[in-house]
């Protein structure tokens, strides 16, 4: 791995303040006494001139001043109008409820997860698999897809291999966010992390969208495991017309970036041997 040098730090320049010399007193020589009279004599006329004799000044009682209330006018524009899930009056999703039918009974669909199955159900045909938690604030939706390689041309895979991705995407409805894991569903052999992390290290500064992650977790013998995955995530809030088209350009465009850095890492064959296994 490499790493940077932190910069050399720049020595400060000091400045070198020397004291000015002492100066020598100089005597200075006394006007003449003629000037010195004529000068005060100007003086005292001028002051004789300004004095104004006291003038008596009647006590007045104080009044207690007014105090004046400002009246603060209310601004012209009315505040938006905002539904149950806090979408304004202008949003696409405004003042709708959603929900379906399952075993366990009729169940919320608020406004992303609504989003996610429109995009599913709606555009793509596909059964509805998504997964709504009790009090519906979060969701899932789990699948699967197949991956050709051979698209970069700089590859050691060609359009014959084919690899199994599985892809999870998940709704927080709080954060009004909507993010895609890609995974390769094996597990990376422990001698290959130290090149397959070397290559997400050389792959991510190149990667437009989203990011190559190594995920450790356990499996069901408590044995510990790692996979390579591909993240991104779309914020819904403050779209207020668009929102299945945001999610289908992330999966989208998920999809074609984490392809191609699965391309880019199949130079190393040893990588490639490992994805085809």
């Amino acid at each position: 791995m490499a790493t940077k040098k932190s910069p050399a730090k720049k020595k400060v320049a000091t400045k070198v303040v020397k004291k000015a010399p002492a100066k020598k007193a100089v005597k200075k020589v006394a006007p003449k006494k003629v000037a010195a009279k004529k000068t005060v004599k100007k003086v005292v006329k001028k002051l004789a001139a300004k004095k104004v004799a006291p003038k008596k000044v009647a006590s007045k009682k104080p009044v207690a001043k007014k105090v004046s209330k400002k009246v603060v006018k209310k601004s012209s524009a009315k505040t938006p109008k905002v539904d149950q899930y806090g979408l304004e009056q202008d949003d696409e999703f405004y003042g709708l409820y959603f929900a379906k039918s399952t075993k366990k009974g009729l169940v919320e669909v608020k406004p992303c997860t609504f989003t996610l199955m429109y995009w599913w159900k709606g555009l793509l045909g596909y059964p509805d698999m998504i997964e709504i938690s009790k009090g519906s604030n979060t969701a899932m939706l789990q699948f699967e897809s197949t991956f050709g390689g051979g698209d970069s041309g700089e590859t050691e895979l060609t359009e014959k291999d084919v690899l199994d991705i599985d892809h999870i995407i998940e709704v927080d409805e709080d954060e009004m966010m909507v993010s895609l894991y890609s995974y390769v569903p094996i597990p990376v052999p422990e001698n290959l992390i130290g090149a397959l992390g070397l290559a997400i290290l050389n792959i991510n500064p190149e990667t437009r969208y989203g990011s190559l992650e190594l995920c450790t977790t356990e499996n069901e013998e408590g044995n510990t495991e790692h996979f390579l995955r591909y993240r991104v995530a779309s914020y819904l809030r403050g779209i207020k017309s668009g929102k299945v088209e945001a999610i289908e350009s992330m999966v989208t465009n998920g999809s074609e970036f984490f392809g191609l850095a699965l391309d880019a890492m199949c130079v190393n064959k040893s990588i490639k041997k490992w994805l085809l296994s």
